[in-house]
């Protein structure tokens, strides 16, 4: 069977970890399984809706490399909407109710005080035709409630296994606001079932929701899909992470320097029985996702671990493919200097403070105790031979001659030449530096102290 799946953010914002993970386990289903991916654009909240948050949408999905088949925006579709709303309202499935936002309050709060579910007690369907005029000419308009049959709703989740949920449980669903406008569930029932989609997967907070489409799928007629539902992501802390996911838009980490290939390698392992490995191109991710590997516990987003497979992707990286990427932050930046200083790069943006040490003319912080040490280093400097493993022979000559060792022997030498107290291996900095900017970073190391 051809799989098509879809992936529908609201454009009402920019889009986050939590939305990617979702777009992302539906690309990797759909691929694996040589399928279509659509993205449809859930732009009904026309007060909420921009082109802009549109635009972006499509620009994040882009640079994550998350290609879509096709698109369409809800906001085109009205009048498909319209006509099932009219044969429902026909059938009697979808019923005109006037209570208002306060009426429906005080109801809930009141079941609640006795002890009972706050399920909607469906007064609205005893109205009569006169009373309904009445509201009407009152110029109280109705919002529009799907009379769900109360019987057992059950469907196999991919993920969870079979879910049963009692109709009875649920309240009427609102499928249309009192000014007319639509709420996600009509419309998303009806593309599903127009454009043929065969799977969904999404958050395990739509479960509940899910019962309710079901029927609605079963009322126009339509085959019903394959659900999965996934768990939602949580901190380290295990604390949701919908409090703080305004700071985790793809765009926020993007402009941290988080490499795209870094945050679906992360995301797509996260809440699996997968170990997380940095993988450079997504046809790697398709080939080991497996839907059935997804854990039922929720998935702990920690950035430190995403940061950190950022530095693995990163170092993974041949000169040969970052040549003209690197020119924009390195411009005399070759193969060696690349090699060279790619392991300690927590961030790709990070090569240019690196090539600033290595090409250009870094501060020097090194401290007047260590005036003697530093004139001793550069006397026995000038005299080796620059064919052998220069770094070695100096250190172990110092240490001999000077007395030191460990931090104090070599944390001078890495500061007088870099400028830093980390960075790459001392031999690479030799390596890279040569000998004449050694002798004249030495030599201006000991004139300022």
């Amino acid at each position: 069977m051809s799989v098509k799946l879809r992936f529908a953010p609201s454009p009402t914002g920019l889009i986050h970890v939590g939305n990617i993970r979702t777009a992302l386990m539906n690309s990797l289903f759909c691929r694996k399984h040589g399928g279509t991916f659509l993205l449809r654009l859930d732009d009904t909240d026309e007060e909420r809706s921009t082109e802009e948050f549109s635009q972006a949408i499509q620009e994040d999905l882009t640079w994550l490399g998350l290609t879509y088949d096709e698109v369409f925006k809800q906001s085109e579709r009205y009048v498909r909407y319209n006509k099932i709303r009219d044969e429902l309202i026909a059938k009697g499935l979808l019923y005109p109710c006037y209570e208002t936002p306060e009426e429906l309050e005080r109801k809930r709060k009141r079941l609640l005080a006795r002890g009972k579910p706050p399920i909607y007690d469906r007064s609205a369907l005893a109205l009569t035709e006169e009373q309904r005029k009445s509201y009407d000419d009152a110029g109280q308009k109705p919002h529009w409630r799907f009379k769900l049959t109360h019987e057992m709703i059950e469907f196999t989740d991919l993920i969870r296994g079979e879910v049963a949920i009692d109709a009875a449980t649920v309240s009427d669903p609102v499928l249309i606001r009192a000014d007319g406008s639509y709420l996600y569930t009509l419309c998303s029932v009806i593309d599903d079932a127009d454009y043929k989609i065969t799977h969904i997967i999404r958050g395990e907070d739509h479960v509940t929701n899910t019962a309710v489409q079901v029927q609605i799928f079963k009322a126009i007629g339509a085959e019903v899909p394959k659900f999965a539902h996934h768990p939602l992501l949580t901190d380290d802390k295990g604390e949701k992470l919908s409090k703080r996911i305004g700071g985790l838009s793809v765009r926020s980490l993007r402009e941290k320097g988080l490499e795209p290939q870094t945050i679906l390698s992360y995301l797509a392992r996260i809440g699996t029985s997968d170990p997380v490995e940095p993988h450079k191109m997504l046809k790697d991710i398709v080939g080991g996702f497996d839907i059935s590997r997804i854990s039922h516990s929720p998935a702990r987003f920690v950035t430190h671990d995403m940061e950190n497979l950022n530095s693995q992707i990163v170092a993974s990286y041949d000169f040969s493919e970052i040549e003209i990427r690197l020119k924009k932050h390195a411009p005399e930046a070759d193969a060696k200097f690349w090699n060279g200083v790619k392991f300690n790069l927590k961030y790709f943006s990070d090569v240019a403070e690196w090539y600033h040490i290595i090409f250009g003319n870094p501060e020097n912080i090194a401290i007047p105790e260590d005036k003697d040490y530093l004139t001793l280093a550069l006397s026995e400097l000038q005299k080796l031979d620059w064919s052998t493993d220069v770094w070695k022979i100096w250190t172990n000559t110092l240490k001999a001659t000077s007395g030191r060792n460990g931090k104090k022997l070599f944390m001078p030498l890495r500061q007088a030449l870099t400028g830093m107290s980390h960075g790459p291996e001392m031999e690479v900095i030799i390596y890279l530096l040569g000998s004449e900017k050694i002798i004249q970073r030495m030599e201006n190391a000991i004139d300022s102290l």
